[in-house]
């Protein structure tokens, strides 16, 4: 696919994903959403990368829905989200619940980390929330921004921010569409790390990504993010600790646990090749 409004590349164990209309303060088209997950899926199908970073080329993240696509759907009066039946379809077939926007990311088998290093508003707040980590600026002004635009919450985000921040703070970010930093949210649960600003964002999100992708087993962190979104729709704690203790036991005739093993009984870095 030619990529025209996001790009990537891959370092060793972890990709990074731009976000990539600068000139657009990286607004949301159906074009940008086509290439997202044409990109996802194909660093799916590349068993060299553990990681995945998200990010927006300076200097914003993604102010939400493109001006011109929101005009469109307002003279049309309806919503069109410009993807085709052929668009890929990364995450998809490991639970119902996950074959949606931007849900399918719990089903990928890598854990994706935003990396907020900039404005971020509407779908480009939901896409983040749908990542498993979020590494933020100060500095980076965010909003759910769909009450100010006359729209009930969009793409999941009743779902995820409560879960994320409590009820109380999920509301008043969603009625109000209200501006926030993650300064200000620093201490919500949001964040698993508030650097202070911008440039130094996408640098400590790839950091945590390279700690991630050389020192925990990858067929362990796949496996622990499944049970993650699993026990999060669950609600079963006797099945979760049923499954735990199966999946610890295949876990346990894998050359991965063997090294892990090791490692720790030589006291040195295990090397999960």
């Amino acid at each position: 696919m030619e990529l025209k409004a996001t790009r990537y590349e891959v370092d060793g164990h972890v990709a990074t994903v731009w976000l990539h209309r600068p000139e657009r303060y990286n607004a949301w088209t159906g074009r940008m959403h086509t290439e997202y997950r044409w990109i996802l899926a194909e660093l799916e199908k590349n068993p060299a990368v553990r990681v995945v970073v998200l990010t927006g080329t300076p200097p914003a993240f993604c102010v939400g829905g493109d001006t011109e696509a929101l005009a469109s759907h307002a003279e049309r009066g309806s919503y069109d989200t410009g993807l085709t039946a052929d668009t890929a379809t990364p995450g998809f077939g490991v639970r119902p619940e996950f074959d949606h926007d931007f849900s399918f990311q719990f089903g990928m088998r890598f854990p994706i980390i935003a990396a907020i290093n900039g404005a971020c508003a509407g779908i480009g707040l939901a896409l983040a929330l749908f990542c498993d980590l979020r590494f933020a600026s100060a500095t980076a002004r965010m909003t759910t921004a769909a009450p100010k635009l006359g729209l009930p919450a969009e793409y999941g985000m009743s779902w995820t921010l409560p879960r994320l921040v409590g009820v109380t703070r999920a509301a008043d970010l969603l009625l109000s569409g209200r501006v926030f930093t993650a300064a200000e949210t620093a201490e919500w649960g949001l964040w698993n790390s508030v650097e202070a600003d911008a440039d130094a964002t996408l640098p400590a999100a790839l950091a945590y990504a390279q700690m991630l992708a050389t020192t925990a087993g990858p067929n362990a962190v796949r496996t622990t993010k499944a049970q993650i979104y699993a026990d999060l729709l669950r609600h079963d704690v006797g099945a979760s600790i049923t499954e735990s203790k199966q999946l610890m036991n295949e876990a346990m005739a894998t050359a991965e646990y063997r090294e892990g093993v090791s490692a720790l009984r030589s006291k040195r870095p295990p090397d999960f090749r």
